[in-house]
């Protein structure tokens, strides 16, 4: 083996290995996913149900039915391992629907004012500055704190900013791809400017969307989690990480587990999220998200 072969062979070693390490954000999201969809079908849970004579177990012990709590119990007994079951399947549900309702109206809207430009473009981008000067989340609070807490007011309350990020983005894209030599040919041979929207502009708006809906979903589920901490989210009813650490905050020193295992759950779930959107990003291009949370 000749001397530069080695340092190839290295190259060639450490490029593997990137490559393995890269897919480590799919395979844990899958994981979730899987969770989230399998998880509920398996684990009975009732969030209603107190059994007092299961409080604060340790993870491991034996509950009065026979079982064991592997991740412990609550204050009012209930298994923090279905918690984290039913949990993740409430932060998915949530994070989809808003990304998907948020993705829908902001490409569009985005879309339209970029291409077509003039007082159109100006009304959409003074509006969506106005939005800009209320923080994302304080808005999100006054509306979930408006309504009834149900998983569609959530929706709407995360969904009510989280567009204008998508809007920016495509905006962007539809400003630039307008100036294109196809577009221009559409145009001059009399191409209808909904097709021309859809046909020439959109397609373009995908890459930058796909990216942009990785990093929004992680801001998504975080706001959700800190909406249900502070009880103006979800109802008793539905199962939410937020809801289960908020539980826990009181028992800190005698019950760790009760905030940590979920809190370790959604810091997770954020990290590979943030990782999956940065290789999106850096393969589709870097935009704008409009917003800080």
């Amino acid at each position: 083996m000749t001397a530069s072969a080695v340092p190839l062979a290295a190259v060639r070693r450490r490029g593997t290995a990137m490559r393995w390490l890269g897919r480590i954000p799919y395979v844990v999201l899958a994981v979730y996913g899987a969770v989230a969809i399998v998880g509920p079908l398996v684990i009975d849970y009732n969030p209603v149900l107190t059994i007092l004579d299961d409080r604060l177990l340790a993870p491991g012990s034996r509950v009065s039915s026979g079982g064991t709590a592997w991740l412990g119990t609550d204050g009012l007994g209930r298994d923090v391992l279905a918690q984290l079951v039913y949990g993740a399947r409430t932060s998915v549900l949530i994070g989809v629907s808003t990304v998907l309702v948020s993705s829908v109206v902001g490409t569009a809207i985005g879309t339209v004012a970029g291409y077509f430009r003039g007082w159109l473009d100006t009304v959409l981008s003074r509006g969506i500055d106005i939005l800009l000067a209320f923080p994302a989340i304080l808005l999100a609070i006054v509306i979930a704190g408006s309504f009834q807490r149900s998983v569609l007011v959530v929706v709407i309350a995360l969904s009510a900013t989280a567009w204008i990020s998508f809007a920016r983005v495509t905006r962007s894209t539809a400003l630039s791809v307008r100036e294109r030599a196809w577009v221009d040919a559409a145009r001059v041979l009399g191409v209808p400017r909904r097709s021309i929207l859809v046909r020439h502009i959109l397609p373009f708006t995908i890459g930058p969307v796909v990216a942009l809906a990785t990093l929004e979903f992680a801001l998504v589920v975080l706001a959700e989690a800190g909406l249900s901490f502070l009880g103006i989210g979800l109802p008793n009813s539905a199962v939410s990480w937020g809801q289960t650490i908020a539980n826990g905050k009181q028992y800190l020193a005698t019950a760790w587990w009760i905030s940590a295992l979920p809190g370790f759950a959604l810091s997770l779930l954020i990290i590979n999220i943030g990782i999956l959107g940065d290789q999106l990003t850096a393969r589709y291009g870097r935009g704008q998200t409009g917003r800080l949370r």
